[in-house]
């Protein structure tokens, strides 16, 4: 996990990812033996030169400046996500100095339990799992039986044997985790706990360490989830990520039924 080398392997790939044809760029004669653009094109596109961007491949310890930061971005045609996720790589972003959120906000607990019969709970950046309400523990499971350092969303999903089939598209939601995991990763360089976690996670999951690699950048707010429960069968929910203003490292994860069927079954659920 060393930033130099992640920064340049970032601006590579997005590089090789990006179609020459797009771009209004002059001929050349020469022929492609390689995708996307060549790294002499994105300095032309960025304004700098094709040394500065060969230095910053091969992680020859350069930090970009903000104004660099926001050329490359540019010129690579960057996602919002991406972009700033480029921003934290070369730490030119300015950062909370709060340190991460381990225990939960008393205000935000007791408005994930009068949230009920929604099922909510509350989250840091790095998925750990600060306090949820009971309609949420008898959705996924009972968060009191586990010891506080598997209490994390992610872990569960990779590594309780109750949580691999749990999720009917196991490998998207495994996705967009691993791209907030690498989100969180860059915007919170002094978080070891986490940088240990996605250690584990790449060493103990073939499909983690498969997907991490293709670096993915993305914070969903909001999306689908559809589950396999053990007791009532098929439920799926829309969810709703919101994050406090007073404690911007917790969020709190709402979910609601997407269908009749879905509420059905956790109105059967919610009642046992």
């Amino acid at each position: 996990m060393d930033r130099t080398q992640e920064l340049a392997a970032f601006l590579r790939t997005r590089r090789e990812r990006l179609d020459p044809h797009d771009f209004d760029l002059p001929s050349r004669r020469q022929s492609r033996r390689t995708p996307g653009l060549r790294r002499e094109e994105v300095a032309e596109l960025a304004g700098v030169s094709t040394d500065y961007i060969v230095r910053l491949e091969q992680a020859r310890g350069l930090r970009p400046s903000a104004d660099a930061t926001e050329a490359l971005a540019r010129a690579l045609r960057l996602a919002p996500d991406e972009r700033a996720y480029l921003f934290d790589l070369a730490q030119q972003r300015p950062r909370n100095a709060d340190k991460p959120a381990t225990t939960a906000a008393p205000p935000l607990a007791r408005l994930v339990a009068d949230l009920s019969p929604l099922p909510a709970m509350l989250m840091n950046h790095r998925y750990d799992i600060l306090a949820w309400n009971g309609e949420m523990a008898r959705l996924l499971l009972d968060f009191d039986t586990l010891p506080p350092s598997q209490r994390n969303a992610m872990w569960l999903c990779l590594m309780h044997p109750g949580m691999r089939d749990f999720y009917v598209d196991r490998e998207r939601v495994v996705r967009e985790g691993i791209a907030h995991l690498r989100a969180a990763w860059a915007g919170h360089p002094e978080d070891q706990t986490l940088t240990d976690l996605i250690s584990e996670f790449t060493a103990r999951d073939e499909d983690f360490a498969r997907l991490w690699a293709e670096r993915d950048i993305k914070v969903n707010g909001r999306g689908r989830k559809v589950m396999r429960h053990p007791d009532v069968g098929v439920i799926a929910v829309d969810f709703e990520v919101l994050m406090p203003l007073q404690d911007p490292d917790q969020r709190l994860v709402i979910y609601r039924a997407m269908d009749d069927e879905s509420q059905s079954a956790l109105g059967r659920l919610c009642a046992r």
